[in-house]
């Protein structure tokens, strides 16, 4: 890669290291840097909705098809479902190989206080029908207010059908929404400017506060959920890919910029405006971009389910209990739904895990406080492997249903045959 000053790619690595450094050498004035981070994501967050919503619905209305609509998105989540799965169950299998929690004096363990995540995750509920009621808005302004991506997807397929419905009638509307969508994008590409300032915080913050020490506690744990995630990309996304005829590690090249401000910021939400942008270029249809990419970073969270295993594992380790194989299946379909709740954003996994522990009292939730240290290392980790989970979902999804051109593409194949399911 060519040294550019003036690439986003290059200015966010530069803050990066900048950010490790500041918060070495100046950890007081580190910790509170935090804010630049924080104001980051707020502004991206505020764009989210409506660029998820108007996507969605020019996608769907631009169809016309409505049964195509549902072959896709019932294709996009039986993928989710099946690849998620997959992420959880080697996650439980590495824990189980590695048993980084094995020997591990919990009981004189540094503890932190997790009452802020315990308190969140009693508050919400992870039966399955609060679950769906979760999905269904209180109001139409409500779905766009509390910023979850889940009411703003249900709303924008009801819109978006109706929409189509209409035919040719619906045709004035749909051309406003593509032109409010240009300036929604426009907003994007300034926010993202100031992407570089949120990276140096972040990483001032993180560093400052738990210092170059923290980076080594509990390495164990560290290296093996980075491990796995690492394999999990290479061998499993990488045979997926392998099999639609592109390749992961040109795909991981393609998408590095995005790579890199999740890297600086800890959240995948951040990415998500310009990797929907980036894919449409890649070759991926708008309409099976905007229904797929927005409903994975609900559904197919591929970083954060083998977090989710082996820190549920690490903590039963820690303590010294032993989950029999009919319990680690247990665990693994309590796991299978918990992690469905989680967002893209930090700190949304340490919450789901307290609440997947919550109805598992088989492992310590008080457990949780080993590992607060180190999980805003690892929620790097899983950020970027679901932002990678979910561009190779798009792709994937796009070239089963023949909605795939080959642009960008075409220098990045495997081959110059396109495959198409």
């Amino acid at each position: 890669m060519k040294f550019n000053p003036k690439s986003l790619t290059t200015q966010v690595i530069a803050a990066i290291v900048l950010g490790i450094a500041f918060g070495a050498f100046f950890p007081a004035y580190g910790t509170e840097l935090k804010v630049l981070a924080d104001i980051f994501i707020k502004m991206v967050k505020m764009i989210i909705a409506p660029i998820v919503f108007l996507t969605i619905v020019i996608g769907i209305a631009g169809m016309g098809d409505l049964k195509k609509v549902g072959k896709i998105g019932g294709k996009a989540l039986l993928y989710f479902e099946i690849v998620s799965t997959i992420a959880l169950a080697i996650g439980i299998l590495v824990a189980n190989v590695f048993r980084a929690g094995e020997g591990f004096d919990a009981a004189n363990a540094s503890k932190g206080d997790i009452s802020t995540y315990t308190k969140q995750a009693a508050a919400t509920s992870h039966g399955f029908m609060d679950f769906v009621l979760t999905i269904i808005p209180d109001s139409f302004i409500g779905a766009f207010a509390k910023g979850d991506l889940l009411p703003v997807l249900f709303l924008a397929v009801l819109f978006g059908c109706s929409l189509a419905a209409m035919g040719k009638g619906g045709k004035p509307v749909i051309d406003f929404f593509e032109k409010i969508t240009e300036v929604l994008f426009g907003i994007v590409n300034i926010i993202m400017k100031v992407s570089p300032i949120a990276a140096f915080g972040a990483m001032s913050y993180t560093i400052g506060k738990f210092g170059f020490g923290s980076l080594i506690y509990l390495g164990k744990l560290m290296g093996s959920v980075y491990t796995t995630m690492a394999l999990f990309i290479i061998i499993i996304l990488g045979a997926i890919c392998k099999m639609y005829g592109f390749s992961i590690f040109k795909f991981i090249r393609y998408i590095k910029e995005e790579i890199f401000l999740v890297v600086g910021t800890s959240s995948s939400e951040a990415a998500l405006p310009k990797m929907m942008d980036k894919l449409e270029k890649y070759g991926c249809s708008k309409s099976v971009v905007g229904l797929v990419l927005p409903t994975g970073y609900s559904f197919n969270l591929d970083g954060t389910s083998i977090y989710l295993s082996m820190a549920a594992l690490f903590i039963a380790q820690a303590y010294g209990v032993d989950l029999s194989l009919m319990e680690q299946l247990t665990l693994l379909g309590v796991l299978m739904l918990t992690s469905k709740g989680a967002a893209g954003v930090t700190g949304s996994g340490f919450v789901t895990l307290a609440a997947t522990l919550a109805v598992f009292p088989s492992i310590p939730v008080e457990g949780m406080a080993l590992i607060l240290g180190v999980d805003r290392f690892m929620s790097e980790a899983r950020a970027v492997t679901n932002l990678i989970g979910n561009g190779v979902a798009t792709v994937v999804v796009s070239k089963m249903e023949g909605e795939f051109t080959p642009q960008t593409a075409e220098v990045l194949s495997t081959s110059k045959k396109q495959v198409s399911a």
